[in-house]
């Protein structure tokens, strides 16, 4: 009696120890051929602070660019647009309330698949709301194209 208990528990065991086993080399064989590969679900944003909006952004090896929306109800002077690991691509000039500007900034994107990086808008209010200067931070990450 004590010979078939233990030999259904060791039936079950051995059961399920080669299910775990077909499931582990399943997920070894999605994984060696890329299939989980966290770069093919890599979320396209570009997300600036309130006032200036992110329309657009594209990436590729040698530059990154960017559509602005000026949202804040007010003329801006573009002082200085930064990007991690791309040159400053200085004054961008006026734009108007509503107005979009594409920004263009070389930069060197090393053998990476993606480009992660912060992004600062540094701008210079109209003279009829007391000409301050201001930096709008935001976040660009996306995939390199081509």
């Amino acid at each position: 009696m004590i010979n078939k208990k233990s030999q259904a528990a060791l039936e079950f065991l051995m059961t399920y120890g080669w299910a775990i086993l077909v499931v582990l080399v399943a997920v070894g064989a999605l994984a060696y051929f890329g299939v989980l590969s966290p770069d093919r679900f890599l979320p396209a944003k570009c997300t600036l602070q309130a006032g200036i909006a992110c329309l657009d952004h594209k990436a590729t090896s040698t530059q990154l660019q960017v559509v602005m929306q000026n949202s804040l109800g007010y003329e801006i002077t573009v002082d200085d647009v930064r990007a991690h690991q791309c040159t400053p691509a200085g004054s961008q000039g006026a734009v108007a309330n509503g107005a979009q500007k594409t920004v263009t900034l070389t930069c060197v994107n090393t053998g990476s698949s993606k480009y992660n990086g912060e992004l600062n808008v540094t701008y210079t209010t109209s003279s009829d709301f007391g000409g301050v200067q201001h930096t709008n931070r935001g976040q660009v990450t996306t995939r390199i194209e081509g």
